[in-house]
């Protein structure tokens, strides 16, 4: 799989993380510290960002009560769209992945050809998801 990157510090250089649908819903329900992990990542100057796909993901599974924060959370977000290249790489990689025998979910595939097209690192709780070994990750805190 791609490579692993310890959470950013302070003195690091800026970087944009692609936030997975997990990520977002963990924030969301103050699950696993994420809220807090994504606000700190602000406050040292990373920037945050989604995609369509998980846009949609987190709105399909919205609790009723959840619609404010769901919209202030993807709000806060730098949203990066789905170009016509990024659609088309998601494509190949699946056909590619499929011929290896490994079939990748068209959404994953999606998320993983945007995070390499904009050249952004992947924070998902998903891994094994996404086995492209070019994508870069961020460790989660798991409390």
């Amino acid at each position: 799989m791609g490579e692993v990157l310890q959470p950013p510090k302070a003195a690091e250089a800026e970087m944009t993380l692609l936030l997975d649908t997990s990520v977002i819903i963990d924030a969301l329900r103050r699950r696993r510290g994420r809220r807090e992990w994504l606000r700190s990542l602000v406050d040292e100057g990373h920037r945050l960002a989604c995609c369509g796909i998980s846009v949609a993901e987190v709105y399909s599974g919205m609790h009723p009560d959840e619609t404010e924060i769901t919209w202030n959370i993807a709000g806060s977000l730098e949203y990066v769209h789905i170009s016509r290249e990024a659609a088309r790489h998601a494509g190949e990689m699946r056909t590619e992945w499929s011929r290896k025998g490994r079939i990748l979910g068209l959404a994953d595939a999606i998320i993983a050809a945007v995070a390499l097209d904009f050249d952004l690192t992947l924070a998902t709780d998903n891994r094994k998801d996404f086995p492209m070994p070019q994508l870069r990750f961020v460790e989660l805190p798991t409390a």
